[in-house]
């Protein structure tokens, strides 16, 4: 299953998220398509975020785990809340699927 905890301070102030763990849907080595999507949201926003904004970010992957660990320096930008925003209702989309939704768990962490 895979697990997106999204960080948030108490004034709904994102400084973050993790992702880590396969789908487990398919076989090791067929496509996933679950995983496939994810991984696009999950990336795309990432290079997004560095690309269109200015905020400073730190970001930690293994491959091999499927775990990524990405934390912005400050709160983040409206720019880069607004694709963060964009991200978790993809993710959120995946999640409220029926067939999807025994391989993705999504929690919200106030920190």
């Amino acid at each position: 299953m895979v697990k997106v905890t999204i960080y948030k301070t108490k004034k709904h102030e994102y400084i973050g998220f993790d992702m880590a763990d396969h789908t487990s849907m398919v076989e090791p080595g067929d496509a996933d398509i679950l995983c496939a999507a994810i991984s696009v949201l999950v990336i795309n926003t990432i290079n997004a975020i560095e690309r269109f904004t200015d905020d400073e970010t730190n970001c930690v992957t293994d491959e091999e785990s499927a775990m990524i660990e990405f934390r912005f320096a400050h709160v983040a930008s409206h720019d880069a809340h607004l694709l963060l925003q964009a991200m978790i209702l993809g993710l959120e989309s995946l999640e409220d699927n029926s067939e999807y939704e025994p391989y993705i768990d999504i929690i919200f962490e106030e920190v």
